[in-house]
């Protein structure tokens, strides 16, 4: 949820292999919380979260390499980069715990819930103006998490629903990093190097709250274990990333952000027929809220070029 400043190809109408790509990272990004619960068994949340961020790290690195990236060189990014990075891996750590104890559908409707907060942020923190349109889906995403949350259901003990407010605290920090992006220099620093600070801080984070944790690998993960593992580090965190912004040098940022209300919708969908997760008809019409809010909070101004969100990573 980064911005990324205009480009002049911003009216430019998106070509259906841009329409496939996109869907395919929205895919991507869903199937995520699905991948963690997987490798749950064989791998606990805190040692993956770190399998995660090492692996990715290499990935990002090469690719600013590629690309030209002076990681190293003094731009004013340094203290705010890593108070991302901090944030970014209390994020995960949240996330991950969450994930323990609630459903892959819930986990992505309410870590999904980030929008609001970055919107409702920008208008308290940054003085940011909001469209009536905008105001509308803060309200259908909040009553949506308030639904899911306050209504009684059969399946949603004590337990879970602690992870999923362990999820949307997660997804808060996540707004938080995109705030401190906003009103930084980040919001200069190639994609590679901002992402890089959170990636890098979060692997000493991980570190120590496995080992607070206790966290030990007992047995040779599967290799479906292994190959989800590095689809999370490869593809989600090292290349989907790039890939997103890659999209938005070259198309409308405001027309790819409306894409982005899509990506709970597949991994609610990814949940159900993988997981085999209950969806109620309350956690339904919840999930219907927040995505709608989700869409309405992303819809494009016809009237000028916007900025557009990150990637879920």
């Amino acid at each position: 949820m980064s911005p990324t400043s205009a480009t002049p190809s911003a009216g430019r109408p998106l070509s259906p292999g841009a329409i496939a790509l996109m869907l395919m990272l929205c895919l991507s990004w869903g199937f995520n919380q699905i991948a963690v619960k997987l490798v749950l068994p064989d791998v606990p949340p805190m040692l993956q979260a770190l399998c995660r961020s090492a692996g990715a790290l290499p990935v990002l690195l090469i690719i600013g390499w590629f690309r030209g990236v002076r990681f190293f060189e003094r731009d004013g990014t340094l203290r705010p980069g890593l108070l991302n990075g901090l944030i970014f891996g209390i994020e995960f750590v949240l996330i991950y715990q969450g994930l323990r104890l609630t459903s892959a559908s819930r986990a992505v409707v309410f870590l999904y819930i980030a929008p609001f907060f970055v919107a409702l942020g920008s208008y308290i923190l940054l003085g940011e103006r909001l469209r009536p349109v905008q105001w509308a889906g803060l309200g259908l995403s909040f009553a949506g998490v308030a639904l899911a949350i306050g209504v009684p259901q059969a399946n949603v003990d004590a337990k879970v629903l602690l992870g999923d407010l362990l999820i949307v605290a997660g997804g808060a920090l996540w707004a938080a990093t995109t705030l401190i992006v906003k009103a930084t220099r980040l919001i200069h620093a190639p994609a590679e190097k901002g992402m890089g600070y959170q990636v890098a801080l979060s692997i000493p984070i991980f570190v120590l709250a496995a080992w607070i944790g206790g966290e030990k690998v007992t047995h040779m993960p599967s290799p479906l274990s292994l190959a989800l593992m590095a689809y999370q580090s490869f593809w989600v965190v090292g290349l989907t990333f790039t890939l997103w912004f890659a999209l938005v040098k070259a198309y409308s940022a405001s027309k790819l952000s409306a894409f982005t209300f899509i990506t709970p919708l597949f991994g609610v969908v990814a949940s159900y027929f993988i997981m085999h997760d209950t969806v109620t008809l309350a956690f339904g019409a919840a999930a219907l809220l927040v995505i709608a809010g989700l869409y309405l909070v992303n819809k494009p101004e016809t009237a000028r070029a916007q900025v557009a969100p990150d990637p879920n990573v």
